[in-house]
């Protein structure tokens, strides 16, 4: 008995289904993986902020990864351009390309796309790309297998503090096991995704190590914002009591300077006098910590987005809004083509093994916005090209336009019959041809009536011609008008089938340039040979009959 393949997973462990079929990761209350963070945030300095970049350095992310959570919920600004960047990826629709045009690759890509429809998938994307900011991130596939079958029912993100990285070169992920030692991760069971903004360890390629020096520096600009605005912002009340006022009149005295507003409020003898030393630039120091605060906003919308015109307003700044945004397209596209390549990895390449056994090939993932496509253009030269002999992938054309393959019972709109009704009827001389492909056909008819087609002018002629001079005369039909006639009536069909071919080149063609190199690619599957063989059994024959003729006269 023939035994089912060993699984691999990319780092080569073997794959153990039962373990698949249950949650690893999720949180617990009193385990290893408890939902409850710390804030290292709290009284962050420099100081500080060195040692926990310092601690992740050297294997231990937690304290990391709980401040850059905090910078998220603190930092208006940096969780702004940071869900921006990964909502402008989540919400790019996903292609399938399927392995290959045979109908197993072809069933597999569409079981793929069926699963991509799901509404979940946005949010689930959201939260891979939780790795751009830290670094890294994890998400456990939650497999289904109700009915037999190997599907991913969800995604469920999980807490990249659950996780370590291997001590021998900390780049090899690893799960922290119950009893809280490290263990490789689970076959099949986990994306892992490493988004980094630099080259490195995925430890010191997050984002949030740049974002969380920008924000201390920032909270300590906002700090002494907010002091010199509690010192200059509020107005000073200053009472006076005359000489030999009481006790009570004072008090009387405090309580009316003290309720006017806040606490600045004071009293002084009627001979007494306070200087206040108003500070000069009191203008210019608001405005230093304002422009303190928003430079260094605009340093990290540059580190996340890659600009600033689409985030702060800046006027006059390098380059015009157009650049700035083709930058940050530049940015998403890097981003989706890295996702795409976690997602055929992690998820899609174990999904096919698991369903349907490994494979020479897998459907790919594609992530990225479509490119305008000329739809006319490319429906108007497939009509064109198709005919001729040209052949394309249906799969190919039906991804371009965005169609799916219908299925049996769907309704199918606009299906070809398989014998195409005939061409029009040639227009008469002087009708009105508004459109390009009348008045191609009316040229086209004149040469079709020119060598006697059906329904031709000259045909008809020649007809009545010939039999009122045979009526007349009574004279026996001159052979070269017997061989005439018969060379047009035999030359009819593959004449039509020839001009067929050139009208359609002629009426897709937008000029005579494009009419010329489509004529010159198509006339290798143009069929000349049926009246090349006719013309020369023609001459043949005319040759035959005119050494006959010449024969006849010397006898």
């Amino acid at each position: 008995m023939a035994r089912d393949p060993v699984l691999l997973d990319r780092w080569g462990k073997p794959v153990r289904k039962r373990e698949l079929k249950r949650e690893i990761a999720a949180p617990t209350v009193t385990g290893i993986r408890s939902p409850i963070s710390g804030t290292p945030a709290d009284g962050l300095d420099p100081l500080r902020l060195a040692t926990i970049l310092r601690e992740a350095d050297q294997g231990d992310p937690v304290r990391y990864l709980e401040l850059a959570e905090i910078i998220e919920e603190r930092d208006p600004h940096y969780l702004a351009v940071l869900a921006t960047r990964r909502r402008a990826v989540a919400q790019i629709e996903i292609r399938v390309e399927a392995a290959s045009d045979e109908a197993g690759d072809v069933e597999i890509a569409e079981r793929i796309r069926d699963w991509l429809g799901r509404d979940e998938l946005a949010d689930e994307v959201f939260d891979i790309l939780d790795c751009i900011g830290k670094g890294y991130s994890f998400t456990e596939i939650i497999w289904d297998t109700s009915e037999g079958q190997w599907q991913p029912a969800r995604l469920e993100w999980r807490d990249p503090r659950w996780f370590r990285f291997a001590s021998h070169d900390l780049a090899t992920p690893m799960q922290l096991a119950d009893d809280g030692t490290h263990a490789p991760l689970t076959p099949f069971k986990f994306i892992f995704a490493r988004i980094g903004a630099k080259s490195g360890l995925p430890l010191r390629s997050g984002l949030a190590r740049v974002a969380a020096w920008g924000w201390m520096f920032k909270a300590f600009t906002q700090r002494d914002w907010a002091i010199f605005t509690q010192t200059y912002g509020q107005p000073l009340r200053i009472g006076k009591w005359a000489p030999g006022a009481s006790e009570e009149d004072k008090d009387t005295l405090f309580r009316a300077v003290a309720n006017i507003a806040g606490d600045c409020a004071g009293i002084i003898p009627d001979t007494m006098s306070i200087e206040f030393v108003e500070a000069k630039n009191v203008g210019s120091a608001h405005r230093l910590y304002k422009e303190r605060a928003d430079w260094l906003d605009q340093q990290i919308s540059k580190a996340v987005l890659g600009q600033t015109a689409t985030t702060d307003a800046v006027t006059g700044g390098l380059g015009s809004g157009r650049e700035h945004r083709e930058v940050q397209e530049d940015i998403e596209r890097a981003d989706a083509r890295a996702l795409a390549v976690i997602l055929n990895r992690d998820l899609i390449r174990p999904w096919v093994d698991l369903e349907w056994g490994p494979r020479a090939s897998y459907p790919r993932l594609v992530i990225a916005r479509p490119e305008p496509e000329d739809i006319a253009g490319l429906t108007a030269a497939l009509g064109t090209l198709v005919p001729l002999g040209f052949r394309v992938s249906a799969s190919e054309v039906r991804d371009k336009l965005g169609l799916t393959k219908p299925e049996a019972g769907d309704e199918i709109l606009g299906e070809i019959p398989a014998n195409p009704a005939p061409n029009p009827p040639v227009p008469a001389l002087g009708a009105e041809a508004p459109e390009q492909t009348s008045k191609i056909k009316r040229v086209s008819g004149e040469f079709k009536r020119y060598f006697g087609f059906p329904g031709g002018v000259a045909h008809q002629t020649a007809q009545t011609h010939s039999t009122g001079r045979s009526a007349r005369d009574d004279e026996t039909p001159d052979p070269a008008d017997l061989l005439t006639e018969r060379l047009a009536r035999e030359a009819r069909a593959p004449m039509q089938t020839m001009l067929e071919r050139i009208e359609a080149i002629l009426a897709a063609a937008s000029d005579l340039d494009e009419a010329h190199q489509m004529l010159r690619a198509a006339f290798g599957d143009i069929d000349h040979a049926p009246l090349a063989d006719l013309l020369a059994q023609a001459m043949m024959a005319a040759e035959a009959g005119g050494r006959a003729e010449m024969e006849e006269e010397r006898g």
